[in-house]
């Protein structure tokens, strides 16, 4: 029976040193293909790539389509495209962003889950919000093991616990012991009957991330509108019906977790009313420019008109300010028991 041969390793903010222990663990002998998604700009593959190289005693190589898959190698996303995995070989794709991300972790997990299921083991590592949550979802969906770095030991423990909150993972552990355990879970044979019938919404979303066409029919399969807004294109949102965590996609394809959505409707928010101070801010000066005319041509009544519009645009305007300093408040960290409570 083959192995657990296909490991796919996703990671975000912090996840750099991580990956560096777990892939300095791993043995020359390794019964088993790499492929890793960082969130990097495209400027730091190059980095990425001397980290990787340094910390490996396999080859490292950035992937290409139609790559012929082989055991004892790490792959690595390139920018600006997604890494899909096929039955013996990668494919790029061009695919609609997923929570702001190409590459994002889920579509690479959702390939492997899709083309090798209980062979698969998923990785999360350190990182903000929750990419990889949906993929790691898949993974065990499939009959895959699933493994997450342990929170308390990650940077950024986020990604790890959403992916924890999505699926009952198989193991939580810190980095420094990920590798060793990959080393002999890849050695492994999948459990009897680990193989599991594949959802068709985990093979839509594939076809998707590969840059397919999506339009409301393919979408209504397997999302139901919701009154929500894409922030990358303006379409309308709908909300998937299977699967975990909560999450949404337009009929673009644009994809987001519902705590991606929320912080990038935050910015939004904040921009707009940074915006709204600002002309609100500029018609008070006008005003009162106008206000000021008054008062020299003897239009006495027309200048307190405007003194008095000015005053009031003042007041907008300081509401406003008000406003955006209580949000920076709601979104600074909190310390000490504040942030234990």
């Amino acid at each position: 029976m083959l192995n657990r041969d296909i490991i796919v390793i996703g990671g975000s903010s912090g996840a750099t040193a991580p990956l560096k222990e777990i892939l300095g663990r791993l043995p020359t002998n390794l019964p088993a293909a790499v492929f890793v998604v960082l969130h990097i700009p495209a400027q730091g593959i190059g980095i990425l790539s001397t980290v990787a190289s340094a910390a490996s005693r396999l080859p490292v190589v950035q992937a290409e389509s139609g790559m012929v898959i082989e055991q004892g190698r790490i792959y690595l996303a390139v920018p600006d495209h997604h890494l899909l995995v096929h039955a013996s070989h990668i494919m790029l794709g061009r695919g609609p962003r997923e929570n702001m991300a190409r590459p994002a972790i889920d579509p690479l997990f959702r390939s492997a889950a899709l083309q090798y299921g209980p062979r698969v083991i998923g990785v999360v590592l350190s990182g903000l919000l929750s990419d990889g949550a949906a993929g790691l979802n898949a993974i065990k969906r499939c009959g895959g093991v699933t493994l997450v770095q342990d929170p308390a030991d990650a940077i950024a423990g986020e990604m790890p616990l959403r992916a924890m909150e999505a699926t009952t993972v198989d193991l939580c552990a810190p980095g420094s012991k990920i590798g060793d355990v990959l080393s002999d879970l890849a050695r492994e044979p999948p459990g009897p009957g680990a193989a599991l019938p594949v959802p068709p919404e985990i093979r839509l979303e594939v076809e998707i991330a590969a840059g397919e066409r999506m339009g409301s029919r393919s979408l209504a399969h397997i999302a139901e509108p919701a009154p929500l807004t894409c922030p990358a294109c303006g379409g309308v949102l709908s909300t998937l019906k299977m699967g975990r965590p909560f999450r949404f996609r337009c009929q673009v394809g644009h994809a987001y977790t519902a705590e991606a959505l929320a912080r990038e409707q935050e910015g939004q928010v904040d921009e707009a009313m940074r915006v709204a101070l600002r002309i609100i801010e500029e018609r008070a000066e006008l005003v009162h420019r106008m206000a000021e005319d008054g008062r020299q041509s003897g239009r006495v009544a027309v200048a307190r008109m405007y003194d008095a519009r000015a005053a009031e645009y003042h007041g907008h305007a300081d509401m406003i300010r008000r406003v955006i300093l209580q949000s920076l408040d709601l979104e600074r960290p909190k310390s000490g028991s504040q942030a234990e409570a």
